[in-house]
């Protein structure tokens, strides 16, 4: 079977599309969102996506199902949140662990299930890392731009912790995302870094991030150009871009990832931007359109879905892949 390496080679990959838009569909209440013995829980948690790997993992599953169905090549895991920090806002951070691994788990048997039914084309599940919700560059408090929430330490702790489990959930690759603070994200490829010498293997590392605003710059001031050096000591299978805008606000970004990227590049953009009521409306022949553009430019290697993304997104994002080469990895001196 071959790697996601010579398959990257071959073709543009199809990355899934949104995770939180498909669990808003399903309509669940509270009770949907408390594991088996949390019945009582002192905190609400609906809207704590990651605990349905645990209270309804069939919905979890079929999700998965649903963006292989339409033909994404790799899956995300249900993680987006599923760190100690993350969790500790819902007083969850005892089950960090078994979110990851049984997200794992989910994901894994989805990808089992396709890649029985077609081995020739093998899918690969990515372990989705989020950039959790403290930030080691910015202040939560206007009054004292020298305070911190959470130190570079806490937040390795953390995410090593995540990563562990992940991998022994069976991820194929790890994806860093939607990184609007490069101190956490240096955090995160450390942790992974960490846990790799310490398991003595390694997977694929891929990275996202997300410029927030038509200034171009990460949320805690970075460009893209400065990003992309920040994060050249990480030996990475793909850098990309994904959320906060959409495909025709993204353009003048991957542009310059795609130019100066030394590995494999990504995109995954969420569907135009959001409404006065916050509903993504692009269609998905349009969110293809555009990320075609990219396609025909030679600017990607990996195309996929974020925010009101769903399986006709990636269904026509997968049609119009077939069409189009991977971009060239760059010969370096």
């Amino acid at each position: 079977m071959k790697t996601i390496e010579q398959l990257a080679e071959e073709r543009i990959l199809v990355l899934d599309g949104a995770m939180g838009t498909m669990i808003q569909r399903l309509g669940l209440t509270e009770e949907d969102f408390h594991p088996k013995g949390m019945e009582e829980h002192p905190i609400l948690l609906k809207g704590n996506n990651e605990l349905l790997s645990l209270s309804r993992p069939e919905a979890i599953r079929l999700i998965h199902e649903q963006y292989l169905e339409a033909g994404a090549d790799i899956v995300e895991t249900n993680t987006f949140s599923a760190t100690s920090i993350a969790q500790g806002e819902h007083q969850c951070e005892p089950l960090v662990r078994e979110l990851n691994v049984r997200s794992a788990q989910l994901a894994k048997e989805a990808c089992a299930k396709y890649t029985a039914l077609d081995p020739s084309r093998p899918r690969f599940v990515a372990g989705a890392i989020g950039p959790m919700n403290k930030t080691a560059s910015l202040s939560p408090d206007v009054n004292d731009p020298g305070y911190r929430a959470v130190t570079f330490d806490d937040l390795v702790k953390a995410y090593s912790e995540q990563v562990d489990a992940l991998l022994d959930g069976g991820v194929d690759l790890l994806l860093v995302e939607t990184i609007f603070d490069t101190l956490n994200a240096k955090a995160a490829f450390y942790a992974i870094e960490e846990v790799f010498e310490k398991r003595g293997t390694r997977v694929p590392l891929m990275c996202s991030v997300t410029i927030t605003d038509a200034s171009g710059r990460t949320l805690s001031g970075q460009t893209i150009d400065a990003f992309l050096i920040s994060m050249a000591h990480v030996p990475l299978f793909s850098m990309g871009l994904n959320c906060a805008l959409g495909a025709a606000q993204m353009r003048p970004y991957l542009e310059v990832i795609a130019e100066q990227a030394t590995c494999r590049t990504s995109v995954y953009p969420n569907a135009g931007l959001p409404d006065q009521m916050g509903e993504y409306r692009e269609s998905p022949e349009v969110t293809a359109k555009l990320v075609g553009e990219f396609m025909a430019s030679g600017w990607v290697n990996v195309v996929g879905g974020c925010c009101g993304t769903t399986p006709p997104h990636i269904a026509a994002l997968a049609a119009e892949a077939k069409k189009h080469k991977p971009r060239p990895l760059p010969v370096l001196a």
